[in-house]
C-alpha cells in the first residue's frame, strides 16, 4: 500500500521539539498527551506510513526522563464508556494500557480518577489498582471551574488536589479518550510545584488537528468526524493570528478555553513562560513529516466515509444522536464525496442481493453481504448461508485468492461445519447455528492439522491486515470482534441482521 507519512523522521523531529520544550522550563515539563497513546490506528489511517505505535516508541526514546501518569473521568467508569476501536470500556482500557507500558519497558507512576465523587463502580476501580500494587489518586471536582480562576488557582483548588510524587524532568500525562481531566491534572501539578519552589511548565501534544495545514484540509476535516459526537469544529487559531501574524489550525475547545488557561498559567507561572496561543502551547510536528500529500488527502476522505458509516450504525444501536451523523455528512458535501466512494461499499450490497436469490436461506432474517479490498486491489465478497455468516464467507473466499486455491474449494469441511453447529444448537441453546467469524477462524485453526487447504489459507491471514471491508448489516459481534483481531477496517450499513432484539 502506498504511504505518505515518514514515520522515522515524525519521531525524530518530535522527539527533539519535546526536549527542547523542557529545557524552556527548567526543572519540569507537565506534557499533556492527547488521542492514543498506544495504537493509534485513526493516525494511521489518515497518514499512510504511521505507526500506530508512535508514541510510545517516542517514549521509549525519551525512557530516561520521562514519568508516566494516567487520568481517568470518574463519569466514564461509570458509565462503562467505551473504546469502538478495541471493543472495551475505558477503565479495562486503562489496564491494557499499563500493560502494554510494561512490555515496552515503560512503567505507569501513578492512575488518577478525575472528578470523583465516591462513585460505587470507581471504588471498585480503584480498589482493583491497589490490590495490584499501582498506586492511585482520586481529585474531586473544583468549584467554579474553569471560569473561577481566584479559586482554582488557589490551596481551596488545585492545592485540594493529592500531589503526584515524580522523579524525572517530563512527566507525560495521558488517558482513555477526551475529557479525562488531563489538562487539569497536568496545571494541578505545575501549581504543586510552584508551592515546593520547582520550575514546572505545562505543554499539550496532540496529533490532530495539525495546526500546519489548511483548515479544510481532509486530515484536519477527518478529525471533526472522529470528534463528531462532543462537536468538536476546526478553527483558525485567532491568537496565534494576532500574536505572531501566522494562520495556525486549533479545535474550539482549546480556543475557547485558551483565555481561562493563559490567566491560570500566569498565577503560577513566570511571565516569560506563558504561551501567546494554544497553538504554541501544543508540540505537533507531524505536518513536517507528510511525504505526499495527495494520499494523505485521499485517505482521510476514506476515515471520513468510515466515521460516517460507524455514527449510523451507532444511531441504529442507540449509541448517539442523529446529530453525530449529520455533522459527518456535512463534511462529506463539503468534500462532493458520498458513502459509495469507498470502493467495498457497493460489492458488498450486491453480495446481499445475490443471497437474496439462494434457494435456502435457513434461519437468517435477512440476505447479508460482504465485501473485502485487498492490497493488490482485488476485491472478494462473500454472503450469508445457513452455514456462515457473509464476514465469513467473505474472508474465507480472500484468504483462498491469496493462497492461490481453487474457488470452490471448501476450506471447512461439513463434519466441521456440523458439529460446530451442533455445539452452538444443542449445547449453547442458540437459535441460529451458522458460524460466526471469530468461530470460523477457530474451526479453521484446527482443521489445518488434518486438511493442507487450511494450512495455507491460515498462513496468508496475515496478509488481510489494513485491507477495507464493507458489509450490508451492522455485524454479529463475533464478527467484529475476528475483524477487530484480523486489523480490517471494517464499515457496515446501518442494517439489523434479524428483528430479535438479543442476537446471539
Amino acid at each position: 500500500m502506498n504511504t505518505g507519512f515518514d514515520s522515522d523522521k515524525y519521531l525524530k523531529e518530535q522527539s527533539a521539539a519535546i526536549l527542547e520544550r523542557a529545557a524552556k522550563f527548567g526543572d519540569k515539563l507537565y506534557l499533556e498527551f492527547g488521542g492514543k497513546l498506544i495504537c493509534d490506528f485513526h493516525a494511521a489511517r489518515v497518514l499512510p506510513g504511521f505507526d500506530p505505535d508512535a508514541k510510545i516508541k517516542l517514549l521509549q526514546r525519551l525512557k530516561d526522563k520521562v514519568d508516566i501518569i494516567i487520568c481517568i473521568h470518574a463519569g466514564a467508569i461509570e458509565e462503562k464508556k467505551m473504546r469502538a476501536d478495541f471493543g472495551v470500556s475505558y477503565d479495562i482500557d486503562t489496564l491494557r494500557t499499563i500493560d502494554d507500558l510494561r512490555t515496552w519497558g515503560l512503567d505507569v507512576r501513578a492512575v488518577v480518577v478525575t472528578r470523583y465523587c465516591d462513585q460505587p463502580a470507581v471504588k471498585v476501580f480503584l480498589n482493583r489498582l491497589k490490590r495490584r500494587g499501582i498506586k492511585v489518586y482520586t481529585h474531586r471536582p473544583i468549584d467554579g471551574y474553569p471560569t473561577d480562576v481566584d479559586t482554582i488557582a488557589s490551596d481551596k483548588g488545585y492545592g485540594a488536589n493529592a500531589y503526584i510524587e515524580t522523579e524525572r524532568p517530563i512527566v507525560v500525562v495521558t488517558g482513555p479518550g477526551s475529557n479525562s481531566g488531563k489538562m487539569a491534572t497536568c496545571l494541578s501539578q505545575v501549581y504543586h510545584e510552584y508551592k515546593r519552589g520547582i520550575k514546572a511548565g505545562y505543554a499539550k501534544f496532540e496529533t490532530f488537528p495539525v495546526w500546519n495545514l489548511p483548515l479544510k484540509h481532509p486530515v484536519n476535516l477527518a478529525y471533526e468526524a472522529a470528534t463528531a459526537d462532543v462537536g468538536d469544529v476546526n478553527m483558525v487559531d485567532p491568537f496565534q493570528l494576532d500574536a505572531r501574524n501566522e494562520m495556525a489550525v486549533n479545535y474550539n475547545r482549546d480556543i475557547e478555553i485558551f483565555p481561562v488557561v493563559r490567566r491560570i498559567c500566569a498565577r503560577i507561572m513566570a511571565p516569560e513562560q506563558l504561551y501567546v496561543s494554544p497553538t504554541e502551547m501544543g508540540v505537533n510536528q507531524v505536518g513536517f513529516a507528510i511525504t505526499d500529500d495527495k494520499i494523505v488527502r485521499d485517505a482521510a476522505v476514506q476515515e471520513i466515509i468510515r466515521r460516517y458509516f460507524r455514527a449510523l450504525c451507532d444511531y441504529a444501536t442507540g449509541d448517539c444522536d442523529k446529530e453525530t451523523a449529520d455533522r459527518i455528512k456535512l463534511l462529506l458535501d463539503e468534500l462532493g464525496v458520498t458513502d459509495t466512494d469507498r470502493k467495498v461499499v457497493l460489492p458488498a450490497r450486491r453480495a446481499a442481493e445475490l443471497a437474496s436469490k439462494q434457494p435456502d436461506k435457513g434461519s437468517d432474517n435477512i440476505y447479508c453481504g460482504a465485501a473485502i479490498e485487498l492490497a493488490d486491489g482485488k476485491i472478494i465478497t462473500g454472503k450469508n448461508s445457513p452455514l456462515l455468516h457473509a464476514a465469513s464467507s467473505c474472508v474465507l473466499n480472500a484468504i483462498k485468492y491469496l493462497a492461490g486455491l481453487p474457488d470452490n474449494l471448501p476450506l471447512l469441511s461439513d463434519n466441521v461445519l456440523e458439529s460446530v453447529g451442533k455445539l452452538k444448537k444443542d449445547v449453547f441453546r442458540n437459535r441460529q447455528i451458522s458460524l460466526s467469524l471469530n468461530e470460523t477462524l477457530v474451526a479453521l485453526s484446527v482443521s489445518g492439522p488434518a486438511n493442507p487447504a487450511a494450512r495455507m489459507a491460515m498462513a496468508v491471514l496475515p496478509q488481510l491486515s489494513g485491507c477495507e471491508m464493507h458489509t450490508s448489516h451492522i455485524p454479529a459481534a463475533g464478527d467484529e470482534l475476528g475483524l477487530r483481531r484480523l486489523g480490517i477496517h471494517l464499515t457496515s450499513d446501518p442494517q439489523f441482521t434479524s428483528r430479535n432484539l438479543f442476537m446471539e
